[in-house]
């Protein structure tokens, strides 16, 4: 029997806002896609405009950037953290 292990999901600016958290953590039995990852946490989230949000987010796998992939093929693996970063403004 395989141990449960864990996928920290990191929020920044509006996603944080949406989420009204900045980070949790996601129990996984093994590796996941990102689309998997990213269905959990927005229903983790019902009623607020995360999803909205994370379709605009740029991603990060560990220091890896995601954002032009297909979510359904980007795996996920227990130990990683996964940053959700919405696009910033400034100068």
């Amino acid at each position: 029997m395989s141990e449960t292990q864990v996928i920290r999901v990191r929020y920044w600016a509006a996603a944080r806002a949406a989420a009204g958290i900045a980070e949790e953590e996601v129990a996984v039995a093994g590796p996941v896609s990102l689309a998997d990852l990213r269905a959990e946490v927005m229903g983790r989230h019902p009623g607020t405009r995360l999803s909205e949000v994370v379709g605009v987010c740029s991603v990060l796998v560990g220091e890896r950037p995601v954002s032009s992939s297909d979510p359904a093929a980007v795996v996920v693996e227990p130990g990683e953290t996964v940053e959700f970063l919405p696009p910033f403004a400034g100068g």
